[in-house]
């Protein structure tokens, strides 16, 4: 079965997928991660790969940059190939100052910019939320790894570079949300209207009015802890 986006036959995708933006973290990812890997879709050069984990099948495709782009590839995955758990592996950048790079968030709801769900509603809110199972299968995975994560909303925007004196950021932090990113809030709406899972797990990247970030090659080489509590979830899930 060809989408538009995806070149892959029914099967070739497990039902779960991890889904970082990058695909050079998708290639990483699978071929450092999992076992009997196969690449399963190029498009675009957007690279999709199934393996295994321990025996479990799981396979990892990249998203891009964006929620419409992530919203394009979940759709596609959920009603076209039969995946019914999305786990987003993301960047971001932090809004509050006890969060330190490398840190590891769990998203459990997202605020936006985007009009993306009020589209859903006719213009009203919708509530982009994570799937609880998902989200109590984390907590507990990341407890048995003795990793330190947060859980909490985040904010997924659609603007990288805003313009000068735009606030949004600051009434983000100032509403108790952790972090910013660019995709969280889409892909929860599209699992939540196509009937299937989704979390979005996080490291953080950057510091919001801070200097200190990781360079391009350990965002998409990096994040060992969270890629660990993303595949060990799969034993529960």
């Amino acid at each position: 079965m060809t989408t538009p986006h995806i070149s892959a036959e029914p099967g070739d995708f497990a039902a779960t997928v991890l889904m970082p933006g990058d695909p050079q973290r998708a290639r990483f990812i699978a071929e450092e991660y999992l076992d009997d890997t196969r690449l399963v879709t190029d498009v675009r050069n957007m690279w999709g790969y199934t393996g295994t984990v321990d025996g479990r099948a799981v396979s990892v495709m990249g998203h891009g940059m964006g929620i419409p782009s992530v919203c394009i590839y979940a759709t596609e995955l959920i009603r076209f190939f039969g995946c019914t758990t999305i786990i987003r592996v993301g960047s971001c950048g932090s809004l509050i100052d006890d969060l330190a790079l490398g840190d590891v968030i769990i998203a459990t709801a997202a605020g936006t910019d985007s009009a993306i769900n009020r589209l859903r509603l006719g213009g009203l809110d919708f509530p982009a939320v994570a799937d609880f199972e998902l989200t109590r299968a984390a907590v507990d995975t990341a407890a048995d790894q003795g990793l330190s994560v947060r859980l909490g909303p985040i904010f997924s925007s659609d603007v990288f570079y805003g313009p000068d004196g735009d606030d949004t950021l600051a009434r983000a932090a100032a509403n108790g949300l952790l972090a910013v990113e660019m995709e969280a809030a889409g892909l929860y709406g599209v699992a939540t209207a196509e009937g299937a899972r989704a979390l979005t797990l996080l490291t953080v990247s950057d510091r919001i009015g801070h200097d200190d970030r990781l360079s391009p090659e350990a965002r998409a080489t990096g994040f060992d802890a969270m890629i660990r509590l993303a595949l060990g979830m799969t034993a529960r899930i």
